[in-house]
């Protein structure tokens, strides 16, 4: 069996690589560019929502009291509109800073996921195909399966979901690129 101390190398290169990448794909008008159109009537809803100082959150409009969800009242609610499932950020600036360390955190934790997976699955000198077939599956799953709760549950575009998708398998396989070339070939 590998040690995970033994592949902190493929771990943190592929979280550099990856967030090489996912910076290349979100930076260029490439498939993100219409992720998020404008809100018809934009100034209207903001001016509308500021005097109400809602605090950072997430929100699901109208929201059923307990045991509500079959009342004619709410009912009402859900048919007059709108339906919305709202996050509210801190006014200001985007914290760039506090994003991209969260972002670089979590590609080390899917690799570290993927370094654990694979190592239990495959022995010292395992080859490159096998090496990227069980890196790869693993670091796709930890980039991609999740994000089709939000579609199922939160009604996020499909499209978003998808394109979602095509990152992962980038990034995954980047993930099992780095991990088959970096893969111990002699006793660890």
């Amino acid at each position: 069996m590998i040690s995970l101390l033994s592949l902190w190398q493929p771990i943190l290169l592929a979280a550099v690589i990856v967030f090489i990448a996912s910076s290349i794909i979100h930076m260029t008008p490439l498939w993100h560019r219409n992720d998020f159109p404008a809100m018809p009537r934009e100034e209207e809803v903001r001016k509308a929502l500021q005097p109400l100082a809602i605090p950072p959150g997430d929100y699901f409009v109208p929201r059923p009291a307990a045991g509500d969800m079959r009342s004619p009242e709410f009912k009402e609610k859900l048919a007059q509109g709108p339906v919305a499932v709202m996050t509210v950020m801190p006014n200001g600036m985007i914290n760039m800073t506090r994003s991209l360390t969260q972002w670089f955190v979590f590609l080390v934790v899917v690799s570290v996921f993927t370094a654990y997976v694979t190592s239990r699955a495959l022995p010292v000198g395992a080859s490159y195909p096998r090496v990227f077939q069980i890196a790869g599956a693993t670091a796709f799953i930890g980039y991609s399966l999740a994000l089709c709760e939000l579609s199922i549950w939160y009604r996020r575009s499909w499209t978003l979901t998808l394109k979602g998708f095509l990152d992962g398998l980038i990034y995954a396989s980047l993930t099992a690129g780095t991990f088959g070339w970096l893969w111990p070939l002699t006793g660890v």
